[in-house]
């Protein structure tokens, strides 16, 4: 074996290894919808300076989202509930007590120089002038005056928690300033730098909530008058881990505008019932069974060792999940049906390869026809995956809530994907190949076939770009009809988006949350989110709800559970509010760019703004469809929607590749033609990976219940779209463009003249199958 496949050979062997050792070890973390988690009631008061309302509680639930995301609580639940009330829902929180008490405190952070010490008590309220007493942290019994105060919170740009780097014992707080903030952070401490050494007047503290927690004393180092400079300090204090992560979620997320009570602490059930979540698993299961068994057909026995790549990146997106902690939702699970469909894709990448080099040679040696498929498929499974990556990554730094979690999955399946299509799956086929037993028998390989698509294609010789006119006015047509569907009957925003209302019933009796679903849904709200809560209570969060159908859902209760009770009824906020929603979009439009400069730099700008044409196209039929449905938006149908755009963008770099790849071979070819043989030569690809994606999606249509209907329908629709358009949309879109713009022709190598030559072998033919078509007149393009 050489040393690059033994390479290949150990790196496949350590991931599975390592991947099985962590699976087995350790146990995924599941989001409120899949398991449930601590529900914290926190209700707003009025403080000296600010009224609580529902203005005031808004900027609060802000503030109190920011803290929970910088704790490392994954997609929380946070809604205001009334005016007054916060409701947030952590999921696989350990210590709820402790996340009340962190998430509820006021963290008002502010800087003080001291201006002497004490060992009397004082007062704690600020003076006249503005100074006020407080004990001294680093000594029992004495106690600091402090000045006027003279920063606020609002004056840290970022607050991290780190180790120590002097003693490697403990943990502080560094936080970054603003501009302003660090002008004036450099003046306090050059007045301090002034005071005499060990002098009270040489520290400045700094308080949280009215207390002292560092108040460290200027360094000798640091000249009087110009203080420490840099916007940059650190606060110290024999901190733990969990202690300076906590103090830097605090002061990172800022200061709650008015304080909170925490008013009520209870656990709540899945908001997804565990048949819900057991049919999800089930229509998976099948779904991605059909899928293997689907590519063992087509491709034999390389299918097969497809298929088997295909559990291994399963095991190792999983492993990855659990190690890096992520918390795995129902949205998130969205990312891995688009990263499942790109492991596919790849290896149908790589195997319809093989087929193009082996017919074109029909050679006895079978490794090189496949390390050919693995070299020639590199480029466009490095494109496609890395600009679904960026898309990830961008999601993730920008966004918050499910699409950040979306994110995170998303980017970690991409990355399985790759290791295992071009890894794994490459040991596995170069393993095969080199057996006496597979040499004797080609066909058993399934590269030796033709393939009922392209045995079509080859016989029908279709021209699918010379109609492009009619492709893009037919593109046009279904953008417009969608477009309609959105302004005329408008989009049917969920309660994420909205807000509605949320009655808590008891019952006489014992009622789980699945018999409770069912019960609401046949009252005529199939969409209303049921969760059990605290001691066997069932919640209703639903858009709209008058009191008569308030009423409905009550008697529908009452036959499975007997005598029922209303403890709570009261309007909430949207859980997904309007800055989510902001960074979202911002999200969005930056991956977008992102992948508009990268498609740019590839390829050429023309095919960058093909393919993002047609990542929109695909965008607006989706949403279209689903306004004309009328069914609702909400933040599932978020996610279904960035996997349309991943995959849209996946399949159209693909097509793009090959056209690159035939213009480099032949740069004075017609461009039209060579359009056309990039798509008929892919086409087959085009095919079977949809296939391979859509039995997934059907299975989870069919059997993943209500839940998962809508979810499926998009992705599915998606799918759809988005392989019709790359055909019928991005690649008309990019011959119209080259025509206006068209890039000016590289000197061919070699001289001007002639047209044979490996350099003009069309993708897909070596030199002798090149010849061989031109002595019998099909020429060179497919």
């Amino acid at each position: 074996m050489s040393r690059a496949p033994l390479w290949r050979a150990i790196v496949a062997l350590a991931a599975v290894a390592l991947s099985l050792y962590i699976a087995l070890t350790q146990s995924a973390r599941l989001g409120l919808d899949l398991r449930g988690g601590t529900q914290i009631v926190l209700e707003t008061k009025d403080s000296p300076t600010t009224k609580a309302d529902a203005e005031s509680t808004d900027r609060a639930l802000e503030v109190l989202r920011q803290r929970v995301d910088a704790l490392g609580v994954a997609e929380p639940g946070i809604a205001r509930s009334g005016e007054k009330r916060i409701i947030v829902e952590l999921p696989g929180v350990q210590d709820p007590r402790k996340a009340a008490e962190v998430i509820g405190r006021t963290a008002q952070l502010t800087v003080h120089p001291v201006t002497g010490e004490s060992t009397e008590k004082g007062t704690a309220m600020p003076a006249a002038d503005g100074s006020r007493t407080l004990p001294d942290p680093d000594r029992k019994g004495a106690y600091l005056t402090l000045g006027p105060t003279a920063l606020t919170g609002q004056g840290v740009k970022d607050a991290q928690a780190t180790l120590d780097q002097q003693s490697l014992a403990g943990w502080l707080v560094t936080l970054d300033f603003r501009k302003d903030a660090g002008d004036t952070w450099a003046r306090i401490t050059g007045e301090a730098a002034c005071a005499p050494q060990n002098a009270p007047e040489r520290r400045v503290a700094i308080t949280l909530d009215d207390k002292i927690i560092s108040a460290p004393g200027v360094n000798p180092s640091v000249p009087c008058k110009t203080g420490i400079t840099g916007g940059t300090t650190q606060i110290t204090g024999d901190f733990s881990q969990s202690e300076a992560r906590d103090l830097a979620a605090l002061v990172k997320g800022g200061a709650l505008p008015v304080p909170v009570d925490v008013v009520e602490q209870r656990t709540v059930g899945a908001t997804l019932g565990a048949d819900a979540i057991e049919a999800s698993a089930t229509a998976a299961v099948i779904g991605i069974a059909l899928t293997a068994l689907f590519i063992t057909v087509v491709y034999r026995l390389m299918g097969a060792l497809a298929a088997l790549a295909l559990a291994l990146y399963g095991l190792i997106s999983y492993a990855a999940l659990v190690a890096l902690g992520a918390t795995l939702t129902l949205p998130g699970l969205a990312g891995f049906v688009l990263a499942i469909g790109m492991a596919v894709d790849a290896n149908v990448l790589v195997f319809e390869r093989a087929r193009e080099e082996y017919l074109g040679v029909r050679s006895a040696d079978l490794a090189k026809p496949v390390r050919t498929g693995f070299a020639k498929a590199w480029s466009a499974v490095v494109d496609s995956n890395v600009t679904t990556l960026l898309a990830a990554g961008l999601l993730f730094f920008f966004a918050t809530g499910p699409v950040k979690g979306f994110g995170v999955t998303l980017s970690i399946g991409v990355l399985a994907s790759m290791v295992t299509a071009l890894v794994i799956t490459r040991v596995l086929a170069d393993f095969a190949v080199r057996r006496e037993f597979v040499r004797k028998r080609p066909g058993l390989t399934g590269i030796a076939a033709t393939g009922r698509v392209r045995t079509w294609l080859a016989r029908r010789k279709p021209n699918l770009v010379r109609h492009r006119r009619r492709w893009l006015g037919a593109s046009a047509l279904l953008v417009v009809v969608a477009v309609a569907g959105i302004a005329l009957r408008g989009l049917e925003f969920g309660v994420e988006f909205t807000g509605g209302r949320l009655v808590e019933y008891s019952t006489s009796r014992p009622v789980d949350a699945d018999t409770a679903r069912g019960a609401v849904s046949d009252a005529g709200f199939p969409r209303a989110v049921v969760q059990e809560s605290g001691d066997g209570d069932i919640s209703v969060r639903t858009e709209r709800l008058t009191d008569a159908e308030q009423q409905r859902v009550k008697e529908a209760l009452a036959e499975p559970g007997g005598t029922v009770t209303v403890e709570r009824d009261e309007m909430i906020g949207p859980s997904l509010g309007d800055e989510l929603r902001q960074k979202a979009l911002i999200a969005l439009g930056i991956a977008v760019a992102a992948q508009l400069i990268y498609l740019s730099v590839r390829f050429r700008w023309t095919l960058a703004v093909a393919a993002v044409s047609a990542m929109v196209h695909d965008m607006l039929l989706v949403v279209g469809l689903f306004a004309w449905l009328g069914k609702p938006v909400d933040s599932v149908f978020l996610a279904a929607l960035l996997t349309v755009i991943g995959y849209s963008v996946n399949d159209t770099v693909v097509v793009f590749d090959r056209v690159r790849e035939v213009r480099r071979r032949d740069p004075r070819g017609d461009l039209e033609a060579t359009a056309n043989h990039a798509v008929v030569q892919t086409l087959p690809r085009t095919v079977n990976t949809g296939m391979g994606a859509l039995f997934i999606l059907t299975a989870l249509a069919v059997l993943g219940g209500d839940s998962l209907a809508d979810f499926s329908l998009a992705l599915i629709a998606g799918v759809l779209v988005g392989m019709a358009s790359t055909v019928f949309t991005a690649v008309p879109i990019a011959v119209a463009l080259e025509r206006r713009n068209p890039a000016p022709p590289p000197a061919r190598p070699g001289g001007s003249g002639g047209t044979g030559g490996a350099r003009d072998v069309p993708d897909g033919y070596s030199p002798l199958e090149a010849r061989r078509r031109k002595e019998r007149g099909t020429g060179a393009v497919v």
